[in-house]
């Protein structure tokens, strides 16, 4: 066993160890689909013109939610921007150097200068504690509206900041970040390009298949049609035939994987690295930046 399988495995198993009886879906399994929560969430945006944090207010159908998304860096409308989405439990707002934060990693934490403008977006139920986040995700229409929030808040910046200019915009993230990449592209299609990371279009499969199973509750995984129909959305995904997407995937990743999530990508260039789901997001910065990057540099030259 490689070093990449071993801290996946050691990762999920110290996850279950944590969830106790608060894994994913324990109490819930009942949940409107990606769609219908689309369709029902109001959001009211600001300007978007310096940096700074910006706190959102969203009506959804569990509820009011507050996601919030941060301009890390402004340079202004006439430049592309990058809109990243942080992974399952980050705190994406906090550059601290100990803090569990992929969008600092790659983008704040770099002598590089990035000629773009910068913007994470932070997932609802996000801003508590781990306890208060175990909780919310014993219900399916809770992970649901997360996703689904995040997705529509994307959608929301890409509007504001396309009022002002037509400049190129990216929209990427790194696993659950990445979902929330994917669907968007699913659903809206309006970015310039997709850079998903440590993520496809099999959502329910990562419950169902592969080592973070032991993260999710009996109930859920006594009804596995159930979480295929509300999670998988790679029927959505495949209606999309634009050449914009420009996925990146770990090859011994044992939460994302490989062999199961490449095929969301089939006909589309996949680039893979040598890691796992843990080593990939932590150990790999530099080739995330540069994936990313590439794609941004490639879409100014057409």
């Amino acid at each position: 066993m490689n070093k990449h399988v071993f801290l996946d495995n050691l990762t999920a198993a110290i996850g279950a160890l944590l969830a106790g009886k608060k894994k994913f879906f324990a109490k819930s399994i009942i949940s409107p689909s990606f769609e219908e929560h689309l369709k029902s969430i109001e959001i009211k945006m600001p300007e978007i013109n310096k940096e700074g944090t910006y706190d959102i207010n969203a009506k959804t159908l569990v509820g009011m939610t507050n996601p919030a998304f941060k301009v890390a860096k402004w340079i202004g409308h006439d430049y592309p921007t990058i809109i990243y989405h942080h992974g399952n439990n980050e705190r994406p707002f906090d550059f601290n150097r100990s803090a569990k934060n992929t969008f600092a990693n790659i983008f704040i934490k770099t002598k590089e200068d990035i000629r773009t403008n910068l913007i994470v977006v932070r997932a609802p139920f996000h801003n508590n504690s781990l306890k208060v986040y175990q909780e919310k995700m014993t219900e399916l229409k809770n992970f649901t509206a997360m996703i689904a929030v995040s997705v529509k808040l994307n959608e929301e910046i890409i509007s504001v900041l396309r009022k002002k200019n037509n400049t190129s915009i990216i929209t990427s993230g790194i696993s659950l970040g990445g979902w929330v990449t994917n669907l968007h592209r699913s659903f809206y299609n309006t970015s310039t390009a997709y850079v998903p990371l440590l993520a496809g279009t099999f959502l329910g499969e990562l419950f169902l298949k592969s080592k973070y199973k032991k993260l999710t509750s009996k109930l859920a995984l006594q009804q596995p049609k159930k979480i295929r129909e509300l999670l998988n959305f790679n029927n959505f995904y495949k209606k999309i035939k634009d050449q914009n997407v420009f996925p990146l995937l770990a090859r011994y990743d044992q939460f994302i994987e490989y062999d199961v999530e490449k095929v969301s990508y089939e006909g589309y260039i996949l680039k893979t690295i040598e890691g796992g789901h843990v080593t990939g997001s932590l150990e790999t910065k530099e080739e995330l930046r540069y994936h990313i990057l590439e794609v941004l540099n490639n879409i100014l030259e057409i």
